[in-house]
C-alpha cells in the first residue's frame, strides 16, 4: 500500500493519542485558571482559557518531542506539552528545539523540522494544490509556511555543498589578505632598517 509523506503525520498523532488513551489521560486538557488578581481597569485583562486539545499535530510532536529529549514516556511529559502550547502555541515547538539544544539557533536546512518533518509547508493546512491558489502566488510570499521552520529547505547535502564553496572562497580571500599584510610588513621593516641606518 503506497504511502505519502503526510502519512506520517496521521501516524505520529494516532500513535500518541493511541497512548494516552492506554495511559487513562484525557484528550482534552482543561483550561488552566484564570489569574485570581485580574486588574478591572486593564482593558486587555481576560479570565478566558482555552482547553488543550492533545490530539492535535503541534501537541502531539511537543509531547514527542520532551519525551525523547528526556528519554521517558509520553504520559510524564503531558504537563509540560500543555503549558507550552497554552503559552506560545505552535510556534512554541521552535523555542522549545532551541531550548533543548542549550539556546543554540536551529538552521533548518541542515536540521529536520519537528513539526513538519523537513517538507516547509504546515502539514495541518492544504497546500496550493488542493485549495486552487494561483500559480503566480508562489513568488510573493504565498503563506502555506510551516510556522515553526518558516519554509526552509532541508536539503543538508545541497546546503553542506554550498556552505564549502562559501568557505574556501572565504579562505582563500583570507590567505590573500594575510599574504598581501606580509608583504607590507617586511617592506615597512625594510624601509624603517634601512633609516635607521642612514641616521
Amino acid at each position: 500500500m503506497p504511502t505519502t509523506v503526510f502519512d506520517q503525520f496521521t501516524r505520529r498523532t494516532a500513535d500518541v493519542t493511541a497512548q494516552l488513551t492506554t495511559l487513562g489521560i484525557p484528550l482534552t486538557a482543561p483550561a488552566a485558571p484564570p489569574p485570581t488578581d485580574l486588574n478591572p481597569a486593564d482593558p486587555w485583562a481576560s479570565n478566558y482559557a482555552a482547553p488543550v486539545d492533545r490530539s492535535t499535530l503541534a501537541w502531539c510532536t511537543a509531547v514527542q518531542i520532551l519525551a525523547d529529549h528526556h528519554d521517558t514516556g509520553i504520559g510524564r511529559q503531558v504537563l509540560a506539552a500543555d503549558a507550552l502550547l497554552c503559552e506560545l502555541g505552535v510556534r512554541g515547538l521552535a523555542q522549545l528545539h532551541s531550548d533543548l539544544h542549550h539556546g543554540a539557533p536551529i538552521d533548518y536546512r541542515f536540521t529536520r523540522c519537528p513539526y513538519c518533518s523537513g517538507i516547509g509547508e504546515d502539514p495541518t493546512q492544504p497546500d496550493c494544490q488542493d485549495v486552487g491558489c494561483a500559480p503566480w502566488h508562489e513568488l510573493d510570499g504565498h503563506e502555506h509556511l510551516c510556522p515553526v521552520c518558516h519554509g526552509d529547505d532541508y536539503q543538508p547535502q545541497w546546503f553542506a555543498e554550498e556552505q564549502m564553496t562559501e568557505l574556501e572562497e572565504l579562505l582563500a580571500d583570507a590567505i590573500e589578505e594575510r599574504e598581501e599584510n606580509a608583504s607590507l610588513r617586511y617592506r615597512l621593516g625594510r624601509l624603517l632598517r634601512r633609516r635607521g641606518m642612514r641616521s
